[in-house]
């Protein structure tokens, strides 16, 4: 900051001083106004597309929390063209993802219809065989011989029954048609809706699935756990290996992580390289469980590449919470999340220690 006796000293005028002070604020205030700017972006496309719009809306929050710790220009200027293409890819896929629905609805409309015009054909006919049947009886009315009249009543009954059959049959046909086609419609889309509550590179749930069963259990007042897994040091494998092997190693992590899970247990990718896992049970029975996920999951992982297999050791830091009959899923996110940092700021502390007595693979060591 400038002093008093600097500025009493400086030839810089008072203007000059004001308009300074105004630019060092200028930087800060950009900054939050950009960072609320993308949040609400996210908050908009999660309203414009449930679907897709959670994944965007997770991204956008990472980099305005990047924005808010203080950034430099070059990371300004990166983090608008990461930006720029994040909404361009969201565009895409919710374009995608509408007109796909679009088609759906279109063709069963189409087939509905058809069905419509099947029946209104079929009434015409059975209209007219109808008005056939109505002639013959006024015909037998008109007869003065009882042999006659006995004969054209049997003759009409039989035509009359050959029609309510046929109408009968084609109206059970028509309608267990439009009953398959709504069956395989629904099939579809709900095949569309699970794939949108999944991510995309690891196949497990989503962040925005996952929240709305925590919402449920909440809700229904039940006993459950949530447990925030971080991977330590997963920077470190982009950085030197790139993103195609960081991709790789979370598609294996995922893999191990629904492995060593119960059926019971629900897994999310809460973005990044975290995950986040939901156990329908109290907190010692979790704990246990967490144990167990701990021995199957982290240890050696072999990824192929053309130029060989790499061999990357994989630790994470885990938070476990139990929730509690008062607290929102904000407040049991908020307290499993500072459970995880504490477990990760642990291992930083003795990482170096540890790492040269446990023999890992010196390729890359993730604490």
């Amino acid at each position: 900051m400038i002093t008093l006796k600097k500025y009493l000293d400086s030839p810089v005028t008072g203007s000059e001083l004001l308009a300074a002070q105004e630019e060092k604020e200028i930087l800060p205030r950009a900054l939050a106004a950009y960072g609320a700017a993308l949040l609400e972006m996210g908050n908009c496309s999660l309203d414009a597309c449930p679907a897709l719009g959670g994944d965007l809306k997770q991204s956008l929050s990472r980099l305005q929390t990047q924005l808010s710790v203080g950034i430099s220009c070059d990371e300004v200027a990166a983090t608008g063209r990461d930006v720029q293409e994040r909404l361009r890819d969201w565009g895409k896929r919710t374009a995608r993802h509408y007109q796909q629905k679009t088609g759906e609805v279109r063709e069963l409309l189409i087939v509905m219809a058809r069905t419509a015009e099947s029946l209104a054909s079929r009434d015409q006919r059975c209209a007219g065989q109808f008005d056939q049947v109505t002639s013959s009886l006024r015909t037998i009315a008109t007869l003065e011989d009882l042999t006659e009249i006995r004969a054209s009543i049997e003759k009409s009954a039989v035509e009359l029954k050959t029609t309510i059959e046929r109408m009968e049959e084609e109206g059970k046909a028509a309608v267990e048609h439009l009953r398959k086609q709504v069956l395989n419609y629904r099939a579809r889309m709900e095949e569309a809706e699970d794939s949108a509550s999944r991510d995309p590179l690891t196949g497990l749930r989503n962040r925005l699935w996952v929240e709305s069963q925590i919402e449920s259990r909440i809700r229904a007042a039940a006993s459950f756990c949530v447990a925030i897994i971080d991977i330590d040091g997963f920077k470190q494998v982009n950085d030197e290996h790139g993103h195609v092997v960081g991709d790789e190693l979370l598609r294996q992590f995922a893999a191990e992580l629904r492995s060593a899970s119960r059926s019971t247990d629900l897994i999310g990718r809460w973005g990044g390289d975290e995950f986040i896992i939901v156990l329908d049970c109290g907190l010692p029975e979790a704990t246990t469980q967490i144990t167990r996920l701990r021995r199957w999951a982290f240890g050696r992982y072999t990824i192929e590449e053309k130029a060989g297999p790499k061999k990357i050791w994989v630790d994470a830091s885990i938070g476990l919470a139990e929730h509690l009959s008062t607290e929102t899923m904000k407040d049991l996110l908020a307290r499993s999340d500072a459970a995880m940092y504490e477990r990760k700021a642990a291992s930083r502390a003795s990482g170096c220690a540890s790492s040269a007595k446990s023999g890992r693979p010196a390729l890359v060591s993730l604490r």
